[in-house]
C-alpha cells in the first residue's frame, strides 16, 4: 500500500533543492545507462523542466492514479516518438530512486523507497502497456510534408502539413512536431482546423525568444521540407458535450484551436462567442479568415480585442477575458481559454472571481 503523503512530503523536501534535482537526475541516468542520451536532445535546458513537471504531477494524483490513467496512457503512447520502448523504463526508475534518495539525505528510509519504487511502477507499466498496444495500430510518428508556408508577419507563420495519411485527432488536441534542423527537439501546436477530407493540416507558429523549434519553423523551413508529427495529446480544449452556449477565449496563436473548434460545431451549432485578443491589430493575423467565419455562421460572434489601438480599428479596446466577462458571455457556457501561458492564468483568475464556475473553464494544462 502506497502513502501517499509520505510521498508528498518526500516530494517536497526534494524539489525545494530547484535545478539541482534534474541535473543530479540526468547525470545518473546518462551515466548509469549512456544507451539512453541518445532519447534526449543535445540541449537539455528545455527538458530539465519536464522532469520537475511529471513527477509532480504524478506525486499529487498517486492517491488518486485511477483518475489520471487516461493522461498516462496518452504520454506512454506519445513517448514512443522519443524511441522510448519498454526495456528504457527501469533505467528511468532507476536514477529517480537515486535523485529522490540523494537529495532526501537522512530523511530517506527504506518506507519511503519502497513506496517510490511502487508509484513508479504503476506509472510506468500503464505507460509502457499502452504504448505496446498502441504499436499495433499506428505508427510512432509520421512525416509530413510542408506544402504552404506563409509568414503573416515577423513573428508568426500559417503552416499547412501533408502528412500523406490521416492523422486521428480531435479538434482542440496538439500534434508534437520535430524538424531535422533541431533534432529531438519536439513541440506540441494544435491544428486550426477540424479533421479534413485530404487529411492536410493547417499550424499556426510563432517564435517565440529562444524557442528553438519556433524560430525554425517560422524563420527556416520551406514548401517541400518535411516535419515529423507525433501522436494527438490532450483533452483540456475538446468539445464537451451539449447544447448550452460556448465562449472561447483566445490570445496569439492560442486562436488556432478555437478556429478548428468552430469548424466542428458548424455540424451540430450552438450559440458560441470567439474573443480573440492581441497586443496591437498588427498581432491579428487572421482576421479576415475569421470574421468570414462568423459572416457564413450566424451562431457565431467573433469579437477582435486589441490592447492598444493608435489607428482607429474596428477591434475592442481590453482583453478578451474581462471583455468576454463584461459582455456577459461566460455566464452558463463552457468556457475555453488559450493563449500563453500568463493570460491562460490570469483569465482563469478573472473568470473565477467572476463567479464561473471551475467545472466550465476549460484548458489545456502548460507541460508535457
Amino acid at each position: 500500500m502506497i502513502d501517499a503523503e509520505r510521498l508528498k512530503k518526500n516530494w517536497s523536501l526534494v524539489a525545494s533543492h530547484g535545478d539541482q534535482v534534474p541535473l543530479y537526475f540526468y547525470s545518473t541516468l546518462f551515466l548509469t545507462h549512456p544507451e539512453t542520451r541518445d532519447l534526449f536532445p543535445m540541449n537539455m535546458a528545455a527538458q530539465r523542466d519536464k522532469l520537475v513537471n511529471a513527477l509532480g504531477a504524478v506525486v499529487s494524483n498517486v492517491d488518486t492514479i485511477d483518475a489520471v490513467v487516461p493522461t498516462l496512457q496518452a504520454l506512454g503512447r506519445d513517448h514512443r516518438k522519443f524511441g522510448a520502448l519498454r526495456g528504457h523504463y527501469p533505467a528511468v526508475g532507476e536514477a529517480l530512486v537515486a535523485t529522490l534518495e540523494h537529495f532526501s539525505g537522512p530523511h530517506w528510509t527504506p518506507a519511503i523507497a519502497a513506496d517510490w519504487t511502487a508509484a513508479y511502477g504503476l506509472v510506468s507499466a500503464t505507460m509502457a502497456d499502452a504504448a505496446d498496444a498502441a504499436a499495433h495500430y499506428t505508427p510512432a510518428w509520421w512525416d509530413a510534408e510542408i506544402v504552404a508556408h506563409e509568414r503573416r508577419d515577423l513573428e508568426t507563420a500559417v503552416i499547412t502539413l501533408d502528412p500523406g495519411n490521416r492523422i486521428d485527432y480531435l479538434p482542440g488536441q496538439s500534434l508534437s512536431l520535430c524538424t531535422s534542423l533541431r533534432p529531438r527537439v519536439w513541440r506540441q501546436y494544435s491544428p486550426a482546423n477540424a479533421p479534413r477530407a485530404d487529411g492536410t493540416i493547417e499550424l499556426h507558429v510563432r517564435a517565440v525568444d529562444g524557442g528553438q523549434v519556433s524560430t525554425a519553423l517560422v524563420s527556416l523551413v520551406r514548401p517541400g521540407d518535411h516535419l515529423r508529427v507525433g501522436p494527438a495529446f490532450g483533452t483540456g480544449l475538446t468539445l464537451r458535450p451539449g447544447r448550452g452556449p460556448v465562449t472561447m477565449i483566445a490570445g496569439g496563436t492560442g486562436v488556432a484551436p478555437m478556429k478548428a473548434l468552430v469548424e466542428q460545431l458548424a455540424a451540430a451549432p450552438r450559440p458560441t462567442s470567439l474573443y480573440w485578443g492581441a497586443r496591437s491589430p498588427a498581432g491579428l493575423y487572421c482576421l479576415d479568415q475569421l470574421r468570414a467565419l462568423a459572416s457564413a455562421h450566424d451562431w457565431l460572434e467573433f469579437v477582435p480585442c486589441v490592447d492598444e489601438d493608435l489607428f482607429g480599428s474596428e477591434s475592442r479596446l481590453g482583453s478578451p477575458v474581462e471583455l468576454a466577462v463584461a459582455h456577459g458571455r461566460c455566464s452558463g457556457a463552457d468556457v475555453y481559454l488559450c493563449g500563453p501561458p500568463g493570460m491562460v492564468e490570469t483569465g482563469r483568475k478573472h473568470l473565477a472571481g467572476s463567479g464561473i464556475r471551475a467545472e466550465a473553464i476549460h484548458f489545456e494544462p502548460t507541460g508535457e
